[in-house]
């Protein structure tokens, strides 16, 4: 491979982007991720003034959950649909169909519209978090993938950089309804960069047969378990119905199983769960991505809440945060391209995990800005290196055919770590606090602080447990070529002798 241009993975005869071509494709892929990833965090700021708009006061979450519950079954299924139907057309389908549900929200006329809209905005946005993260995986060898991963992964941290400052700032001066409008053009200008430089992949899939079973065991499975979770320190929801939903998805669950290993073409094949780094790996995003949201979340209300700091500075004070999580998803990329090889840097990486969580974890009424900068800033260190990790572990781990699977796979079990976890938080902190926070006017800042520390003491467990998760990961040596590829006569290492890189795992 020559420094002139890159092989395509096509399915065919395979072909070569210039270094151009590649950047271009890349600012395309990043420009749809950002959409995505941005969309949730800019809505914080501007709900507000939605809901003086609007109305609806007791729907205030249901924008938040339904694009959640949406993107997270789209983010499975965009991975099969893709292998079907081609990763240019899902993902240009993705972009369009998040534009129009955009529009739709701008002109909403009440909540529940908003609401029905933000759901079809979800399945967009799934589409447009997962797409770009296989198209990596087939553009670019093996060992290049952390790398471009890297990159990618960076989007996630800088979404929730800026997502809150646009939203301030749209919601502000031109109104909250442009916080969906100004997807239109940024949509519009991902989609002919991507028409005009998407490279050529023939469908993995030729029959195409839909998972009709699947898709809808595992709706109703996340529907029911979304819905719980929700509801669960709800005391207007009866406990008899909570343990009916939570029954209820646990029986689609199984059902989901049971059509999955006799269907044709499973949109999750079962099978992979034999393979251990994908298990490994589904474990560690799961419980990466619960700790990341235990930071994001509580730091702003430790700050708020026992340091009594204006909302404003504790926007400012969790940016290093943030900051550090783009950068070492960059940085960590870059190493797997240098190394080859990512259990070391996995162990790494949930090792500055749980030394965030534990400096965190003894934060009280004195701590000072520095020393909760500093803390924070290692915990966003530690969860960036995990995004390009375990996908690129898994993308060498499953077969070309499953590439595509086995990517969305990671991001799906992103999604659900937070939704899982998220909850549990919550009904950590009332029962710490044990109190009616209706009728409390304000919660004393000892209390507030204990509720805080129980918090980052259960995120501490969860991220020694990826420490320990990580030692049962199966290293590999990664390969700088396609599959298929003849090795290259003039790859020499620096004593001028030919070398090959394998890809099976240790």
């Amino acid at each position: 491979m020559t420094n002139k241009d890159i092989n395509v993975n096509n399915g065919s005869s395979g072909g070569k982007l210039a270094p151009g071509e590649v950047k271009v494709l890349m600012a395309g892929l990043m420009i749809s991720l950002l959409v995505g990833a941005l969309d949730n965090s800019i809505m914080s700021t501007a709900m507000p003034q939605v809901i003086s708009s609007l109305g609806g006061m007791a729907y205030y979450v249901w924008p938040f959950t339904i694009y959640l519950l949406c993107s997270t079954m789209a983010i499975i299924l965009s991975g099969k649909l893709s292998d079907i139907y081609g990763r240019k057309r899902i993902l240009v389908l993705g972009i369009a169909l998040f534009i129009a549900a955009s529009t739709l929200c701008g002109f909403a006329g009440d909540m529940l519209q908003l609401t029905f809209f933000r759901g079809i905005q979800g399945i967009g946005g799934g589409i447009l978090m997962t797409i770009p993260f296989i198209v990596v995986a087939e553009v670019f060898p093996p060992r290049q993938r952390g790398k471009y991963a890297g990159i990618l992964s960076s989007v996630f941290g800088l979404a929730n950089v800026l997502g809150p400052v646009l939203g301030g700032v749209i919601t502000g001066f031109m109104g909250w309804r442009w916080v969906f409008f100004i997807n239109i053009p940024v949509g519009i200008a991902a989609i002919y960069i991507l028409r005009s430089y998407f490279p050529h992949m023939e469908e993995v899939v030729k029959e195409r047969i839909i998972d009709y079973g699947g898709i809808i065991t595992l709706t109703a499975a996340l529907s029911s378990l979304f819905l719980a979770l929700t509801f669960i320190r709800d005391p207007a929801i009866p406990p008899y119905l909570l343990a009916a939903l939570f029954i209820f998805a646990g029986v689609m669950v199984v059902a989901f199983a049971y059509v999955e290993k006799r269907s044709r073409e499973p949109i999750l094949p079962l099978h992979l769960f034999k393979n251990s780094i994908f298990n490994v790996s589904a474990v560690a995003m799961f419980l990466a991505s619960a700790v990341m949201f235990c930071g994001i979340i509580y730091l702003p209300l430790f700050m708020q809440g026992v340091q009594n700091l204006s909302p404003a500075i504790s926007g400012v004070l969790i940016t290093p945060m943030l900051l550090s999580l783009t950068f070492s998803s960059i940085i960590a990329g870059q190493i797997i391209s240098k190394t080859g090889t990512y259990k070391k840097l996995a162990v790494g990486a949930f090792v500055l995990l749980t030394g965030g969580m534990a400096l965190l974890s003894t934060m009280g009424i004195g701590t000072g800005i520095l020393e909760v900068v500093i803390y924070s800033a290692i915990l966003g260190a530690g969860t960036g290196m995990t995004y390009p990790i375990f996908n690129v572990a898994v993308q060498n781990a499953v077969s070309k055919r499953e590439i595509a699977v086995g990517t969305a796979s990671m991001q799906f079990f992103r999604n659900i770590g937070a939704t899982v976890a998220l909850p549990i938080f919550g009904v950590i902190v009332n029962l710490t606090i044990n109190m009616d926070i209706n009728m409390a006017s304000k919660i004393p800042a000892n209390l507030m602080n204990l509720a805080v520390h129980n918090v980052y003491l259960t995120g501490l467990v969860i991220s020694i447990l990826g420490v320990i998760s990580c030692f049962f990961l199966k290293d590999a040596v990664l390969s700088n070529r396609m599959e298929g590829e003849t090795p290259s006569k003039e790859l020499k290492n620096s004593n001028g002798d030919k070398m090959e890189l394998g890809e099976n795992a240790k």
